[in-house]
């Protein structure tokens, strides 16, 4: 990681932000990535072509706005603080006075758990506020009309190291397992953002699928069945499994031992369970 670089822009944006009087609310996750090889990261891991259509979540002033709209033939960014919409473009126009893509980004002010996808191919390139990762994970997974073809989202570590972990799984884990393949691709640590957060936060990239893992019905008892497993998560699946009618007989025609922990089993065993509940 370059301390120059990282210097350069982050005193960059200390002026813009001064510049414009611009106070940042932390509640709503504002912490501006200020390390460039970070941003670099982010964008090649995302894989953008010329033809990408890109879904930004948060874009607060632009910094990875700008350098999405570098590589990608177009950005729409969704952003919830009404301040930051006319500050987007400006900071582009302050910083990138040669660049002539502007046109070809799509402001929305709104919510991005209540936005709608679009119809059309897309990925996800986003520095999200970590309080929206499980309900963002879920908007576009479980509500929305259409899958990304990819999402490279930088979150809290913890939470990223957990959607990673397939081997000690969590809910989390099994849902974007049904939709595709997460890796992580980098830790970032606080000093990497304007103003630090307290927690420690990484770089995901998910390789969506072309089609979920099972179809909706299964995918809807799959969900039902984890928050049964889950919620008790330290102990053996007859535990949770145990407390509602046929519960163990599932786990039994699944071929899954009920002294198992809910952690340990896989998204394809989920999926097993979930279509033995679907025949009763």
């Amino acid at each position: 990681m370059s301390t120059k670089y990282m210097s350069d822009l982050k005193t960059q944006i200390r002026q813009f932000c001064s510049t414009y009087l611009l106070r940042l609310n932390t509640d709503l996750g504002q912490h501006f990535l200020v390390d460039q090889p970070i941003l670099d990261e982010i964008v090649n891991a995302a894989k953008i072509e010329s033809t990408d259509h890109i879904v930004e979540i948060g874009p607060g002033i632009g910094v990875l706005t700008k350098e999405l709209l570098k590589r990608a033939g177009h950005v729409t960014a969704i952003e919830l603080d009404d301040r930051m919409i006319p500050l987007i473009r400006e900071y582009m126009r302050t910083n990138e006075p040669t660049n002539q893509r502007v046109n070809e980004l799509t402001l929305i002010q709104d919510n991005a758990l209540k936005t709608p996808m679009p119809t059309t191919p897309y990925k996800i390139v986003a520095n999200i506020p970590y309080h929206i990762t499980s309900p963002l994970l879920q908007h576009v997974f479980l509500e929305s009309a259409t899958y990304p073809t990819s999402m490279t989202l930088l979150i809290q570590k913890e939470v990223a190291d957990r959607i990673c972990d397939t081997k000690n799984a969590s809910m989390l884990t099994v849902i974007v397992a049904l939709f595709g393949k997460a890796t992580k691709v980098i830790n970032v640590p606080p000093k990497a953002f304007l103003p630090p957060p307290k927690v420690d936060s990484a770089v995901i990239h998910i390789d969506c699928y072309d089609s979920p893992l099972a179809d909706a019905a299964t995918i809807e008892k799959v969900l039902k069945l984890t928050k049964i497993g889950f919620s008790q998560k330290r102990k053996m699946l007859r535990n949770s499994f145990g407390t509602f009618p046929e519960g163990l007989e599932l786990l039994s025609a699944a071929g899954i031992d009920e002294t198992r922990r809910p952690q340990t089993l896989s998204v394809d065993e989920w999926i097993a369970v979930a279509k033995m509940a679907g025949q009763n």
